[in-house]
């Protein structure tokens, strides 16, 4: 595979048509190997416009999600972030690349070890990647300028938003299938959430979040 191209086909043809238009963005997405975080049998889909499956039935989101959410954060070289959902580690290296400091939960114990591995054959250092399950409700890295849930969420725990910064965001996909939202929301000085939807998408549950109760007759 030409990787340099397979990159630049990227880029050019799924991530800037989906209004991705932040040239730093793009040039993380240009630079960065997005092959070094796919499972070896997922190779030749590395920049394909398509989530890629993991293990524990997590997925890769597909490279314009990864890029929406990284341009949707905003974040400046100073700022810390946290991650939750790990997954191969993709999206934490754009973060890290983008910020001072990122902490990334993961659920599973194979996928933190596979992801450190990837994070470090990609020679991205201010990451620690941490097993944890459940909904975080205090971290001593913390507060946070940023957080963002690397996979859907039925809707957002109250509980995160203790763990950002006055004015700190979070990025959050937001609902159930077939109508899922993208979803920033700002920490208020009085620590309560502004809520601005951004676009629509659908993606992959994140593991370890309470589900919708089911409707029955």
């Amino acid at each position: 595979m030409n990787t340099q191209l397979a990159r630049f086909n990227m880029v050019e043809q799924q991530i800037r048509p989906w209004s991705v238009l932040d040239l730093r963005v793009l040039g993380l997405l240009s630079q960065l190997e997005r092959s070094q975080f796919v499972p070896a049998a997922f190779t030749s889909l590395a920049y394909s416009d398509t989530e890629i499956p993991l293990a524990h039935g997590e997925h890769m989101l597909a490279p314009r999600v990864d890029a929406r959410l990284l341009q949707d954060l905003q974040l400046q070289p100073h700022e810390s972030v946290l991650e939750i959902g790990t997954g191969s580690g993709y999206l934490t290296a754009l973060l890290a690349q983008s910020c001072a400091q990122v902490l990334s939960l993961e659920c599973h114990p194979d996928l933190v070890a596979s992801a450190q591995q990837n994070l470090a054959q990609a020679g991205v250092r201010n990451v620690q990647v941490r097993h944890s399950t459940g909904v975080p409700t205090a971290l001593p890295e913390g507060p946070f300028d940023a957080l963002v849930l690397g996979g859907s969420v039925a809707s957002v725990p109250a509980a995160l938003l203790n763990l950002l910064k006055p004015n700190g965001r979070m990025l959050a996909v937001v609902g159930d299938e077939p109508m899922m939202q993208a979803t920033r929301i700002t920490r208020q000085a009085n620590g309560q959430g502004h809520r601005q939807i951004l676009w629509d998408v659908v993606t992959p549950r994140l593991h370890g979040f309470a589900e919708t109760p089911a409707f029955h007759f």
